[in-house]
């Protein structure tokens, strides 16, 4: 089968032409679409990435962490434990001065 005389005012493309340009656009969108599938599971994966970053720094925010439990418990106890020394250090300094007052007047 011959290829008809191209018209006098455009170009012919023969059938076979336009097959393998069919094809080779084929080949395109086929790479183009598995590009578009990687892009995809990339974009997933920094959404989950995202949202663990975002839990985790909410957590922090508020205080949440086990580890900033564990220190605020660390912490209170310290205190709880800090204050009867003051207390301790009054009486000790109280006794001490009425020891001299007592000593002065016994002399």
């Amino acid at each position: 089968m011959s290829a008809p005389p191209p018209p006098d005012h455009g170009v012919y493309i023969s059938p076979a032409q336009t097959y393998a340009e069919v094809q080779r656009l084929r080949r395109t969108v086929d790479q183009i679409d598995v590009k578009l599938d990687r892009l995809l599971d990339d974009n997933r994966e920094i959404k989950e990435v995202l949202s663990d970053h975002e839990t985790r720094i909410r957590a922090i925010e508020l205080g949440e962490t086990e580890r900033q439990r564990r220190d605020e418990l660390r912490l209170s106890g310290l205190e709880t434990r800090r204050w009867p020394l003051p207390t301790i250090g009054a009486v000790t300094g109280a006794a001490g001065a009425v020891t001299g007052v007592v000593a002065l007047f016994l002399r």
